[in-house]
């Protein structure tokens, strides 16, 4: 039972500590400043124009800050897109990141891009096959035939925890192997605020452990349904 709760907890640590420290450090740089090249918004244009990439197109978003592939579209939210603070720029910086990966062909991109076409549907199947359990074990009567559903259920379920843990990559290459060489570069923001750059695109970054966590309590969250 100890282990049991202990495994729990850390979950939820995983899940929940990530969220807040990401919104605690988006917070603590969020101050409008006039020394800074524009917005988030005209920013991450001025650099999609640099790199050639007049086709990519920047959008104000309320569903976070994100690069679309399929439509290519660098979507930020309000606070970003309008925003002149040191926040509002490294992530417009970030999210071109994905545009020049998408450019460039980066493989774990286009890999995350089909796992998260899949994710919904994976996710309604795994719902599915774990609620029909219960059915299928008063109509055939056969423990073991649940068991094997359980488990196609779990399996199923944890393919989101896989699609997480092929972002992971993704998403630190967008922030140190294309957005901070980009900012380093073109000196548009001063060498003082570096280090919360940093700070900040790795935030950005560590969101998807709290998005694989929260994966995982859907499959315990299951496993609870069903004892009940």
């Amino acid at each position: 039972m100890l282990i049991v709760v202990a495994v729990v907890g850390l979950i939820l640590a995983l899940a929940l500590l990530p969220q807040m420290w990401v919104k605690s450090v988006i917070k603590q740089h969020a101050r409008d400043r006039s020394d800074l090249p524009g917005t988030g918004g005209e920013f991450a244009r001025h650099i999609l124009d640099e790199m050639k990439l007049h086709h990519v197109k920047v959008e104000e978003t309320t569903l976070g800050d994100h690069y679309d592939p399929q439509a290519k579209v660098v979507r930020l939210l309000p606070d970003h897109m309008n925003g002149r603070t040191l926040s509002a720029v490294v992530i417009a910086a970030h999210e071109v990141g994905h545009a020049m990966q998408d450019a460039t062909n980066y493989g774990p991109l286009a890999a995350r891009t089909k796992l998260a076409k899949q994710a919904h549907r994976v996710e309604v199947l795994g719902a599915v096959v774990m609620l029909a359990a219960p059915i299928v074990l008063a109509l055939a009567k056969s423990p073991h035939l649940m068991i094997i559903q359980v488990a196609a259920g779990v399996m199923i379920l944890s393919m989101t925890v896989l699609m997480h843990a092929v972002t992971l990559p993704v998403e630190f290459d967008a922030s140190f192997r294309r957005a901070l060489p980009v900012l380093k570069a073109g000196n548009y923001i001063p060498d003082e605020d570096m280090v919360s750059a940093r700070q900040i695109l790795r935030a950005a970054a560590l969101t998807y452990v709290a998005a694989a966590a929260l994966s995982l309590l859907d499959v315990m969250r299951w496993f609870r349904v069903l004892r009940m």
